[in-house]
């Protein structure tokens, strides 16, 4: 059985059409992210236990 994949992206989208932003998707156990101008190429995976870092880091880069 095949998952349907529900990605949803950032509220950080920005203007115009919103797709210069990442978007996210609950993967069974696992969060994926990947380039919402180029959803066909890789995507990373994390699990929920390291994506919550994964976000605080980026956050604190962009100060």
């Amino acid at each position: 059985m095949n998952q349907v994949v529900r990605w949803r992206k950032s509220s950080y989208s920005g203007g115009g059409d919103g797709n210069t932003c990442v978007e996210i998707a609950d993967l069974d156990i696992h969060i994926g992210v990947r380039d919402s101008k180029a959803p066909d190429r890789a995507t990373l995976t994390f699990t929920a236990a390291a994506f919550l870092p994964f976000v605080h880091s980026l956050k604190e880069t962009r100060h």
